[in-house]
């Protein structure tokens, strides 16, 4: 949304397929749904609805619609930073890309806000546009969204945006469908000690899946994990079950990027490179959070890469 340069690269490359294996149902979970309408609290002890989150959400839409550029540029963290299918993007970045971005429709569906903490909140949703991007015709969509909210001093404002272009599942002959991994033998090793630094808890992380070590990769997250790909919105369940599918092992994780919403609650930003994969890169991120005193992966996104054009055929 803040950034949709994504759809200029799907009009010169084929949609890539997300690393999320087939046979995964579109769900989200329960617990988010009960999550989503008890609010976040503020600093000043009010609670933010989910109505007032998605109020602000569309007004940003709004927004790039009126090519209100600096009424847009007030519902963005001076620290804002946005995931799309071509990389990371901060706040400068996106407001000078947005510009050629003319937007004449969107619509809205599967509204779901997930309380960070009580200054925190995490908003996902689906998209369809009618747009043009320097003149020319953008595809509709849909895209899977995600916006993080923050209270910076009584001001709720997007710290952090994602865009997932939704697509079908993979064939059974994609290497993304392969048969469920096998566990090796031998004891699995124990989860790590997580804690407010957030890339080292994402390493830990890649280290159980590597290993396939599934108990402790789903020792990291929390009952009501989010889990947003290409092929739908899954809950902690249904990601258990995908990465299970998948080979990890090649995964090699990099451009480590990090973002502090507050005390309790931090994201990190990083790309995964798999050999083999259709595409090979994609562009993760995830939301820690301290919950009893225990850090834990609340929110996960991937982005598959944008293909880059055959410049010996253009």
């Amino acid at each position: 949304m803040k950034k949709i340069l994504v759809l200029l690269s799907l009009l010169i490359a084929a949609a890539a397929c997300s690393t999320t294996p087939s046979g995964n149902k579109d769900v989200t979970t329960n617990a988010n749904s009960a999550n989503s309408n008890k609010g976040a609290e503020t600093k000043s002890g009010a609670l933010v609805s989910e109505s007032d989150i998605i109020a602000k959400e569309k007004a940003s839409w709004d927004a790039i619609k009126t090519k209100d550029w600096d009424g847009f540029g007030k519902t963005l963290a001076s620290d804002y930073i946005e995931v799309l299918d071509d990389g990371v993007h901060d706040k400068a970045a996106t407001l000078a890309g947005i510009k050629d971005f003319d937007l004449s429709d969107v619509t809205f569906a599967d509204w779901k806000m997930l309380p960070i903490d009580k200054d925190a909140v995490i908003l996902t949703y689906t998209a369809t546009v009618k747009a043009k991007f320097k003149g020319e015709a953008m595809p509709p969509g849909p895209y899977r969204e995600a916006s993080a909210y923050v209270n910076r001093n009584g001001e709720w404002v997007t710290v952090f945006y994602q865009e997932t272009v939704a697509q079908t599942r993979p064939s059974e002959t994609s290497p993304t469908a392969s048969q469920p991994a096998k566990q090796p033998p031998g004891p699995m090793a124990k989860p790590g000690q997580t804690g407010p630094d957030a890339t080292a808890n994402e390493k830990l992380v890649w280290d159980a899946l590597k290993t396939k070590n599934f108990d402790a990769f789903g020792s990291y997250l929390t009952h009501d994990f989010v889990n947003i790909e290409s092929d739908g919105f899954h809950n902690k369940e249904s990601t258990l079950k995908a990465v299970s599918m998948i080979d990890f092992s090649r995964a090699q994780v990099s451009d480590w990027k990090t973002l502090k919403f507050d005390e309790d609650a931090s994201l990190v930003i990083y790309t995964v490179t798999i050999p083999g994969m259709k595409p090979e890169k994609e562009y993760h991120s995830t939301i820690w959070i301290n919950r009893d005193s225990k850090w834990q992966s609340l929110f996960h996104q991937g982005t598959p890469a944008a293909a880059k054009p055959d410049m010996k055929k253009m």
